[in-house]
């Protein structure tokens, strides 16, 4: 299981000051790097919010094998988005049942604020990729590429 440790070094965080219950609009002012290293982070910096992932062969397989921005509509992303990460944060608050190498944050996801379409695109591809390439089910059905 420490081997894993190494192989997937994930920190995926979203950074949130907004409290408010409307949902709220973010502007489209993200910026969406990638890396050498196989880093994705967008950030916001207007409202202090920004999301890294870091994983061996997700830069890969979003770039292969994830279907194009634009195939899913922002409710479902969003949707889906919320059943896997509470399943996610779960598992996270579960540690002698599931592996801290593999869970090793909570993600702060708020369905009250519209992250828009980038965001809810890249959390989702990165949601069927950690399931499929670690054999992990996080709620219901999970598509296979």
């Amino acid at each position: 299981m420490k081997n894993k440790l190494y192989i997937l070094t994930l920190i995926l965080g979203l950074i949130l000051l907004s409290c408010a219950s409307q949902k709220t609009t973010i502007p489209q002012k993200e910026a969406l790097t990638s890396g050498s290293n196989d880093t994705i982070k967008i950030a916001n910096k207007d409202l202090e919010y920004e999301v890294i992932i870091i994983d061996p062969g997700f830069n890969m397989w979003l770039n292969s094998m994830a279907y194009p921005r634009g195939f899913y509509t922002q409710s479902y992303l969003e949707n889906k988005n919320r059943l896997y990460i509470n399943e996610w944060n779960n598992r996270f608050l579960q540690p002698q049942r599931y592996s801290r190498n593999l869970y090793e944050m909570t993600i702060d996801y708020d369905p009250n604020i519209d992250y828009g379409y980038e965001v809810n695109y890249l959390i989702y591809n990165y949601m069927i990729y950690f399931q499929n390439n670690y054999r992990q089910k996080l709620w219901g059905h999970v598509p296979l590429r």
